[in-house]
């Protein structure tokens, strides 16, 4: 039996939420955590990271299997979940806390997110400039129990019906145009 090597990936690209509930329809993710990264408060706690005074974006942490999923797919998952032409927002929800950040946690996925971000910038993928930062994971700070698998058992709270439904909708019709293209 192969043992098979788990990788992690951390973004963020606005309510973590959305995000979550979006990443949990692919094949090949194990686990989805959300939490805060990319400021300084150590221990951050929802209500401070809401202030946007922590520094931290609301991120999810992603574990995978990079044989069923590659990094690149996700990097795809990405950008296809999120605007990343809005500089500190995602729809309504404005501040530093909400911004496209890609979190990456070793030398390759630096690489495979520079040169992604600088295809997407060259074929002018998005109308607008690309706000995206992409930055070395230091730190990932689990959010509170009752943020994880918040679109699951949620899914009549008006927040998730208006924001996160519209996003899965979204991906899953993406998902039947098989918008993932070949693996590169």
């Amino acid at each position: 039996m192969q043992n098979i090597q788990r990788k992690v990936a951390v973004f963020a690209g606005g309510c973590f939420w959305c995000m979550e509930a979006v990443f949990s329809l692919f094949q090949g993710i194990e686990s989805i955590l959300p939490g805060y990264t990319g400021g300084l408060t150590e221990n951050p706690r929802y209500d401070e990271v809401c202030t946007g005074d922590t520094g931290h974006a609301e991120a999810i942490k992603i574990i995978y299997n990079p044989n069923k999923i590659s990094y690149l797919e996700l990097l795809k998952i990405f950008f296809a979940s999120h605007n990343p032409c809005t500089l500190n927002q995602q729809g309504a929800d404005i501040g530093t806390q909400y911004r496209s950040a890609i979190f990456y946690t070793d030398e390759e996925q630096n690489v495979t997110a520079d040169e992604y971000l600088k295809r997407l910038r060259q074929d002018h993928v998005f109308p607008s400039k690309i706000t995206t930062e992409l930055i070395p994971l230091k730190v990932f700070w689990p959010a509170e129990d009752y943020h994880h698998n918040y679109f699951e058992h949620h899914p009549d709270q008006a927040y998730c019906q208006i924001s996160i439904k519209s996003k899965v909708d979204k991906i899953k019709k993406l998902q039947k145009t098989d918008f993932l293209g070949a693996k590169q």
